[in-house]
């Protein structure tokens, strides 16, 4: 397709990409693409279809919230004026962590969509709690896979000035690269790898998903999780994945976590094997031996069938049940990571009409 014009390749994820260097020697790799440690089940055109034309054109009412969501603005001084082991939501799976005096971003997007369009796909239900010329300079930027709602082109480039370094999967620094980050500033990692950045310590973990930014480059890049170590205090953030025993395997090897940031979002019944439902959130948490759990990857997008606030709601509810303490911070809110708070239930302020009796749940006040 090399007729078509650049900025539609680029858009479509089309640019060809040398990537033997990173993946040589890879576990994960099978000559030709990366695989999970349990192969998903391969879907037949007509399911992948019936999927596409459900979530393009037959999408149920209450997928975007009816009013505007509550967002704490956030500036350089507020960052600047906050304590050492600090996290903000910034949406959906963007997260900036203050550590050590200093700032790390997970999987930025920044832009309007989440699409290989600026005109079409996912829209923001918010804007970002701080703009990007805002943002402090960062130490890392830590990528867990490429797919548009963790790996905006516009963002990373906006970024690269202020950024030290970009951590990521094999695979995705190539296309850093290929999108004119400078080499120096890119280091990737394979499952159970990673690097130690003035004395935290970032580790690739396995997960159970896929990669992509077209229909012709599936799983040509590596999707991992990623443990964040600061010496007494352990943070795991999942990125995207399914429900798998690795879990069990990440805690044993490398927790107990004081907090957890596990997807629960964007789950359907017709792709069980690449994002969790809500009870498996919570069992994920409980397998990797959490202490508190933050409920990710929701509330910014419109990429499933459910109500946007069903993930808030339903696994604040199989959290309580199971005895799990869950923190639901604002876009924007402050969280300490030393001392979570439980966090308002702020999504029914905006969903009150939309919500129906079965999804309401009852919470205890910290």
């Amino acid at each position: 397709m090399s007729w078509l014009p650049a900025s539609i390749r680029r858009a479509l994820g089309l640019n060809a990409v040398d990537r033997s260097r990173t993946l040589q020697g890879s576990p994960q790799h099978d000559g030709e693409r990366f695989r999970n440690v349990k192969p998903r089940p391969v879907e037949g055109f007509g399911k992948t279809l019936k999927i596409a034309w459900n979530v393009l054109l037959n999408k149920p009412r209450g997928t975007v919230p009816v009013g505007a969501l509550p967002v704490d603005a956030l500036t350089r001084e507020h960052l600047d004026a906050a304590p050492d082991r600090s996290l903000y939501r910034l949406g959906h799976s963007t997260l900036l962590f203050k550590l050590r005096g200093q700032y790390w971003l997970t999987d930025p997007v920044f832009g309007e969509r989440a699409s290989p369009f600026r005109s079409m796909g996912p829209k923001r239900f918010h804007a970002p709690p701080i703009s990007l010329e805002a943002l402090p300079p960062l130490r890392a930027v830590i990528l867990s896979h490429d797919h548009y709602d963790h790996l905006d082109r516009d963002t990373v480039i906006a970024l690269a000035e202020k950024t030290a370094v970009f951590i990521t999967t094999l695979g995705v620094g190539d296309r850093l690269i290929e999108w004119g980050i400078a080499p120096d500033k890119v280091q990737q990692y394979d499952w159970w790898s990673g690097v130690e950045i003035d004395g935290v310590r970032l580790t690739a973990t396995p997960s159970q998903h896929f990669s992509g930014r077209s229909l012709f480059d599936g799983n040509r890049t590596l999707w991992a999780s990623w443990v964040i170590d600061d010496g007494d205090l352990r943070v795991f953030f999942s990125g995207d994945t399914g429900y798998f025993d690795g879990f069990k395997t990440i805690g044993e090897k490398l927790g107990p976590f004081d907090v957890t940031l596990i997807e629960t979002g964007a789950y359907d019944a017709q792709w069980p094997y690449v994002h969790m439902q809500p009870d498996e959130t919570v069992q994920a948490h409980i397998d990797l031996r959490g202490r508190w759990l933050v409920p990710i990857h929701n509330g910014t997008f419109d990429l499933a069938m459910h109500r946007w606030q069903e993930p808030f709601e339903r696994v604040t509810g199989v959290a309580l049940a199971r005895g799990v303490s869950v923190s639901t911070p604002r876009m924007g809110e402050r969280l300490n990571l030393a001392a979570p708070h439980r966090g308002e239930r702020w999504w029914r302020d905006v969903a009150e009409p939309a919500v129906e009796p079965s999804l309401r749940t009852s919470q205890p006040k910290a």
